[in-house]
């Protein structure tokens, strides 16, 4: 059985973290119908927007008293609510925590990027501002500071702490009969996440600085090298006798090159790395090093991934309306035949919800 079925979420539409989290929700089990704008138009068709899948909808306009009431009606029945509006808004609209009296073990998950407090709680802001105040966007890239894609504060920082948040309000709730208010900010959970990097840091074994450590591809041993056919190659060989047999793989000699940890040899050891990789395919490499204890892996794209064997094996991607797209994660045992995601995507009639949620 779904670890979370039975459990009733409203979700309120938004972008990015929100409805990812409400996805993660619908993956495991739980029973989420998001309330969204009628007539919306959205940048990605509903059918193949993966991060709406597995939940169906009711339309309301949340600016009309009478779908305001009705909104209303179902979070009331809800276990969970998740919404992702600016602070003070969905109080104006008269559906924030407090004024569901009847409903007092609802867990009210809010999904921010600057939080509900704090004096840039009410400015605009994305992803990349909100890594930038926390340390982890200086930490990333080479010259300059790049970008990690959206994973690190939307859906890390953001979207699977709302998540985590949530759950554990969810068993307060069980003992205690009180919802809590979920504050979830992306910079709270960016932060978080940086908990290693800044105790190194702050034991002096990091630099505050990109491209001079062990994990910020400063390493030679951990880095990226591009192959003779213009793929790559992930390289993190970072123990010793890991290093050893990756130097052993590729054909270098130790006795030749700088010792590993010898920092002002690191130059010396990324050339030589840089010209070996060079000799060979990304795909001769990996027949080289997949799978071995040189902890090696080949760099693929986006088309490429889904057919990689480890993940064929592990049905770590699915296809659902001739869409590719990641499977639920992570499994769980009571799941152990791969159960996939709900496809349900479609409107949903308001009374039959509420009647089902009586």
């Amino acid at each position: 059985m779904p670890p979370l079925q039975g459990l009733k979420t409203v979700e309120i539409q938004g972008l990015g973290p929100t409805p990812f989290a409400a996805m993660w929700l619908a993956d495991m089990g739980a029973e989420v119908v998001r309330i969204q704008r009628p007539n919306l138009k959205p940048l990605i068709p509903q059918k193949v927007d993966v991060l709406n899948r597995g939940r169906g909808f009711v339309e309301l306009d949340l600016k009309d008293d009478a779908d305001r009431a009705r909104a209303h009606d179902l979070i009331t029945r809800a276990d969970m609510l998740i919404e992702g509006m600016r602070p003070g808004v969905m109080e104006r609209l008269g559906l924030g925590p407090s004024d569901f009296p009847n409903n007092p073990g609802l867990v009210y998950g809010r999904m921010t990027g600057w939080g509900q407090s704090g004096p840039l709680a009410q400015s605009a802001g994305h992803d990349i501002n909100y890594i930038a105040i926390t340390g982890a966007l200086h930490a990333i890239g080479g010259a300059h500071p790049v970008p990690p894609l959206n994973l690190l504060g939307d859906f890390g920082g953001g979207g699977m702490y709302l998540v985590a948040g949530m759950l554990a309000a969810l068993h307060g709730a069980k003992t205690t009969g009180k919802g809590q208010v979920v504050d979830a900010a992306i910079t709270d959970g960016t932060a978080h996440l940086m908990a290693m990097i800044y105790s190194m840091y702050g034991s002096g074994i990091w630099a505050d600085a990109r491209e001079a450590n062990l994990l910020d591809g400063g390493a030679p041993f951990y880095a990226v090298y591009e192959c003779a056919c213009g793929g790559h190659m992930s390289v993190g060989a970072l123990e010793a006798k890991f290093y050893a047999e990756f130097l052993d793989r590729i054909g270098l000699s130790d006795a030749d090159l700088p010792a590993q940890m010898d920092v002002p040899g690191w130059p010396k050891l990324r050339t030589a790395f840089t010209e070996k990789f060079k000799e060979k395919t990304r795909d001769e490499w990996a027949a080289i090093l997949e799978g071995t204890d040189a902890c090696c892996a080949p760099v693929l794209s986006l088309s490429e991934a889904p057919e990689h064997p480890h993940n064929k094996a592990r049905g770590s991607f699915i296809q659902i309306d001739n869409v590719v797209q990641p499977n639920s994660a992570p499994q769980m045992s009571g799941q152990r035949d791969g159960a996939a995601p709900g496809e349900e995507q479609t409107p949903l009639p308001f009374a039959d919800v509420l009647s089902r949620w009586a």
